[in-house]
């Protein structure tokens, strides 16, 4: 029986996508393969999908290229580059435009379910089990169940990651929130390259919170992040 799970399979190498799409089918995925980048997305725009697999270089649309589509349509959908490109800046600017992974090949075909139930589980944990409901801090409320900031009517919509790294923010206000601590607990690692995906979520957080000059997110160098507070009471309500 099928967990209902859809995954999205986008892969140019006919003999590849096929191998993966059969591995992945034996392990109860519901899989659609897609031969480039543009039937990738009209694939995505026509059907409902729980995950992503996209290779990079592809004809019609390379997997960077469909990546920023995909998340103008669902920006809370898990996304993993599965490509021969292993140079630093590729692998970067794949965890910018909100990668969950980047796995070059070859590699361990067990360890990629293994990877994609770890985010699917991630995914999902993130809503359904929120000890705080609301926070209020400085100028603006912080919902993260909805996961929305919200400053004077205006409301801004967060991904899951930005939401669960401003929760732990929030959590340890006006103290150091340990770097490892954050990303064992969001990305499940701390490697080099989710150490930059999550300075980027950090760029992106102090761009939201830039209205109220009371709010600053500090980066404790060897240690972590703080977000500090100033001359405004913090709240959070239950």
């Amino acid at each position: 029986m099928k967990n209902n799970i859809r995954i999205l399979l986008v892969e140019d190498e006919p003999n590849f996508g096929a191998v993966m799409k059969n591995y992945l089918e034996i392990s109860d995925f519901d899989v659609v393969l897609c031969k480039n980048g543009k039937e990738g997305l009209e694939s995505f725009e026509n059907s409902k999908y729980d995950l992503c697999i996209l290779d990079v270089m592809m004809p019609e649309m390379d997997g960077f290229t469909l990546a920023k589509r995909i998340k103008l349509i669902n920006a809370d959908i898990p996304l993993i580059f599965l490509t021969a490109k292993a140079l630093k800046e590729d692998i970067i600017q794949g965890y910018r435009l909100g990668a969950d992974d980047y796995i070059t090949k070859p590699f361990d075909s067990e360890l990629l379910i293994y990877k994609i139930k770890a985010i699917l589980s991630r995914n999902n944990g993130i809503s359904k089990a929120p000890t705080i409901k609301q926070y209020s801090i400085g100028k603006f409320i912080f919902d993260p169940v909805l996961r929305t900031l919200t400053l004077n009517n205006q409301q801004e919509k967060l991904s899951p990651k930005e939401s669960e790294l401003l929760s732990l923010l929030c959590t340890n206000m006006n103290q150091i929130l340990p770097r490892e601590n954050a990303l064992r607990t969001i990305w499940g690692d701390d490697n080099f390259y989710t150490t930059r995906s999550m300075d980027v979520y950090i760029t992106k957080l102090r761009k939201y919170l830039k209205p109220d000059s009371n709010l600053s997110i500090e980066n404790i160098h060897g240690s972590g992040f703080r977000l500090l507070q100033i001359n405004t009471p913090f709240d959070s309500t239950k």
